[in-house]
């Protein structure tokens, strides 16, 4: 049937040729914006995917910077911290150089004087972005000051669970009397600052933990050790089951170095409801240092640190050991014997504070990478969820265009079939 009013050609080409058009739009749009996904409309899911990824990516970027950040805080200390062992080191030869000078001394401590100065001008300038990683304030002050460490952070990465739930990571650093080089609060815990805690040369540092109601609290001693020559002096040890163990006379001895024997008993020195925890078990036996009040380190300071050493003060020093154990400082070398001994030790625990940074600048470098890797992988997922390929997408549009022509070509052929009904009507 052929019909004016309905051309069923004509609206099945029209029909056509809207779809050829809507194809058309969209790859036009993808081959504008380069993304086959560029709104939820056209999928969803990996739309809702591709958002949440690229808001992580931007979290990354911030997490960049703030490793550049902290690395920059890190690096800062760590060079400040090289060059105050260098200038502690310095130090420690001026006081070798002390030996046998006699009344030159005062000229070596001038030179002392201003390494001491140094090293204060160093830590003052280990300032980055207005934090200080070599001094704070690490105590609650006080004569014998509670220490209160102080935790820095650097941002190192950002996590998204699998339940959706975000959180930021962070590199932990801990300023404490190990670490840091001045207590600002005057408790006189950094390094550089702390008092001598006087150990005689016949004597060795220990430690004696107490637990009272849950609560546990160290304390130093100082006791005198006994060389094996010593002990062999008194008799044959009779315990010979514990090799740590030397029992002679009586008497019980535990090794605590090489060479090195300190006095030690079976029973707990600490009163109910205290218990110590001993320090050797063999068997059923535990075995505790025997120690006296008076030889707590707290008790054997001496008014004397790194940045206060003074050479023009030996004399007054050396009566103030002599006074804590008898016959220790018999002359000034003997002064300086304990002076380059303390210095050794304190260059040791800079060395660990420096190799603690240094742990922490690789941390963070081997961070960095890795967030770079990550924010790039994450590139790469996002772009294939919802990136174009542009080599399909111009050859679609190529056909879509012809496709287009053609279209628009059976249209006009539809429209001129129902022309042709006029001829029916001529004469």
């Amino acid at each position: 049937m052929t019909s004016i009013l309905t051309n069923t050609a004509a609206m099945a080409a029209l029909q056509t040729l809207r779809g050829i058009d809507r194809n058309m739009e969209i790859t036009q749009a993808r081959v504008s914006s380069g993304m086959r996904v560029q709104t939820a409309a056209d999928n969803a899911a990996y739309w809702s995917i591709a958002t949440t990824m690229r808001s992580d990516n931007h979290a990354l970027s911030t997490i960049q910077d703030a490793l550049g950040l902290g690395a920059a805080k890190v690096d800062t200390a760590y060079a400040a911290m090289e060059s105050a062992i260098d200038t502690v080191m310095e130090i420690k030869s001026k006081i070798v150089a002390a030996y046998g000078v006699g009344a030159n001394r005062n000229k070596i401590q001038e030179e002392i004087t201003q390494l001491q100065e140094q090293l204060k001008s160093i830590a003052d300038s280990a300032t980055f972005s207005g934090e200080n990683w070599l001094q704070d304030y690490i105590s609650d002050g006080g004569t014998n000051a509670q220490e209160k460490p102080v935790v820095k952070q650097v941002v190192a990465s950002f996590t998204r669970t699998a339940s959706g739930e975000v959180a930021v990571k962070t590199v932990d650093y801990t300023l404490d009397s190990s670490t840091v080089l001045f207590d600002l609060n005057g408790g006189k815990l950094g390094i550089l600052d702390s008092s001598v805690r006087f150990v005689a040369e016949t004597e060795t540092a220990v430690t004696v933990v107490t637990t009272n109601a849950g609560v546990s609290t160290e304390a130093d001693y100082a006791v005198p050790f006994f060389t094996e020559s010593q002990l062999t002096a008194l008799g044959a040890d009779t315990n010979v089951a514990d090799a740590r163990i030397y029992t002679v006379g009586g008497n019980s001895y535990m090794k605590v170095a090489e060479g090195q024997w300190a006095r030690v008993t079976t029973t707990d020195p600490a009163t109910a409801p205290a218990v110590t925890t001993a320090v050797h078990q063999n068997g059923g036996t535990s075995y505790y240092f025997v120690v006296l009040p008076a030889n707590n380190l707290d008790n054997r300071k001496l008014d004397i640190s790194v940045v206060t050493v003074d050479l023009d003060k030996l004399a007054d020093v050396a009566s103030e050991m002599n006074t804590m154990v008898p016959g220790s400082a018999p002359d000034n070398e003997a002064v300086l014997d304990m002076l380059e001994r303390f210095l050794d030790k304190q260059l040791l625990a800079m060395t660990s504070a420096a190799s603690s940074l240094g742990s922490i600048q690789k941390r963070i470098d081997l961070q960095e990478g890795f967030v770079a890797s990550l924010t790039d992988v994450i590139d790469k997922g996002v772009g294939r969820l919802v990136d174009a390929d542009m080599n399909e997408e111009s050859t679609r549009l190529k056909a879509l265009q012809t496709q287009q022509q053609l279209g628009i070509q059976s249209l006009q052929i539809a429209n001129t079939n129902a022309e042709n009904i006029l001829q029916l009507f001529r004469q």
